[in-house]
């Protein structure tokens, strides 16, 4: 079974600059940076840095889709150096709230044949 099959749901190519900070157990201020999404779905995205992001940390960022602004909290599940010298990190949303779910659902039914 691939990365890809494990999903539950489709990941949307979306590239939104994001300005991040990463969270210790505590929530305590650790680090902080700037990237930008790659691709997006319901439950997580994977963000493109110039830094590494410890797995050990929650992201907390602003995201804007369409015009929406939506402040999401994410568990980084890996982070990965690229050939080109960045990063990228794999990022499962935590504490989403049902209005937020819904906005991501239909982010996703909007640009699924986009892409």
């Amino acid at each position: 079974m691939t990365h890809e099959d494990k999903r539950k749901s489709q990941r949307i190519n979306s590239h939104n600059l994001i300005f991040y900070v990463c969270l210790d157990e505590k929530n305590n201020p650790i680090d902080q940076g700037m990237g930008r999404t790659l691709n997006i779905s319901e439950g997580g995205i994977l963000l493109e840095t110039h830094a590494f992001i410890d797995t050990n940390y929650i992201v907390s960022f602003t995201i804007s889709l369409e015009d929406v602004i939506m402040d999401i909290k994410g568990k980084v599940t890996y982070s990965k150096k690229r050939d080109d010298g960045k990063f990228e990190s794999g990022i499962q949303f935590i504490e989403s709230d049902e209005s937020k779910t819904r906005i991501l659902k239909q982010f996703s039914v909007i640009f699924k044949g986009e892409y």
